[in-house]
């Protein structure tokens, strides 16, 4: 019989999701306290550190809003897979249902999922990112 609840995966390291994303064909390198991959026109950025899982994973893109949600959308659910971060389809609908707002936010599992379009700022575009609930120390870059 099937089941709504949500998948359970097992939690992998923020250096993990570094090399899945590598050989997914991401270009990665190290931004201070962030491992930053990119792939065409959108980066993702991966707090570092030792906890289980990443407590920061987010997922950026620069240009115009639909530009911008357009390239996030193409790598999100490979994000997701690699990151192990439960409920992907529930948070890739939630994003592409996103599109002309300005910010909001949803929860899927232990995940708080923040969705941002900066339109006119120096530097306009869209910004998703997922923060682990459950992290308790070193959750946030300094």
């Amino acid at each position: 019989m099937p089941t709504t609840a949500p998948e359970t995966l097992t939690p992998v390291k923020a250096s993990a999701v570094v090399s899945g994303l590598t050989a997914a064909g991401f270009k990665c390198g190290t931004d201070e306290a962030y491992a930053i991959c990119t792939s065409g026109a959108a980066s993702v950025s991966i707090l570092n550190g030792d906890q289980a899982r990443p407590p920061v994973v987010s997922v950026n893109a620069a240009g115009p809003a639909d530009t911008a949600s357009d390239a996030i959308a193409k790598v999100l659910p490979k994000v997701l897979e690699i990151a192990h971060i439960s409920q992907p389809q529930e948070i890739t609908s939630w994003f592409g249902a996103q599109k002309g707002k300005a910010e909001s936010e949803m929860t899927a599992g232990d995940w708080l999922v923040s969705y941002a379009a900066e339109a006119d700022t120096e530097e306009p575009g869209v910004h998703l990112t997922v923060t682990d609930k459950l992290c308790k120390t070193n959750c946030q870059a300094e």
